[in-house]
């Protein structure tokens, strides 16, 4: 395990890799453009993402850009032993807080990968990057992820016509790490920072 550095200003780094209890995060890279352009196009997965083009050279340049831009971590959530699992991305920081979303599971995911995954994007957040609080938006009619939100702790603060608009404070986050630390029992093993 590295020794980490908080920043005094927080701000979104990405990670070569994260290891948690029975998931790992990587950083995406190219060659990871069609198993992500796999969920991305799964209709009943992707209905409350942002639309893509459905063209794997798109998504193989976007992900081309994203290797040489700044200010956002995008992981594909793997087992331990490699098998790709599903995305989350962290971006959109604002001051101390931080936007986290893309979070897509494949069909038959271990139990408990959501909740892992979830801590693994708080505990990497705040613990490694130095941010004290979260926001993030739900298009409406995704109850399944409004209602986990909620249980984590976040907090309605605003809607439109489209989506659900959340914040999650460090003290929230705090008590859902504690009460779900069945599934990230350790510290985050963070490889790689960037």
């Amino acid at each position: 395990m590295e020794l980490v550095v908080t920043p005094a200003v927080p701000s979104i780094q990405r990670a070569r890799r994260l290891v948690g209890k029975t998931l790992a995060m990587r950083d995406a890279a190219p060659a990871d453009a069609e198993f992500i352009l796999g969920l991305r196009i799964d209709a009943r997965k992707s209905r409350y993402l942002s639309a893509v083009s459905g063209r794997l050279p798109d998504q193989q340049a976007w992900l081309e850009r994203y290797q040489h831009g700044s200010g956002e971590a995008y992981f594909v959530i793997e087992s331990l032993a490699g098998h790709p699992l599903g995305t989350v991305r962290l971006y959109d920081a604002q001051g101390p807080s931080f936007c986290w979303g893309s979070w897509i599971l494949v069909d038959g995911c271990p139990s408990g990968a959501a909740v892992e995954s979830a801590l693994m994007v708080y505990a990497y957040a705040l613990d490694t990057l130095g941010f004290t609080a979260a926001h993030f938006q739900v298009q409406r009619g995704n109850e399944s992820v409004r209602a986990f939100h909620e249980r984590f702790g976040a907090v309605l603060n605003e809607t439109d016509e489209h989506e659900y608009r959340f914040t999650l404070s460090l003290e929230a986050i705090r008590a859902s790490m504690r009460r779900y630390a069945r599934f990230l029992p350790g510290p985050l093993m963070v490889e790689g920072l960037q």
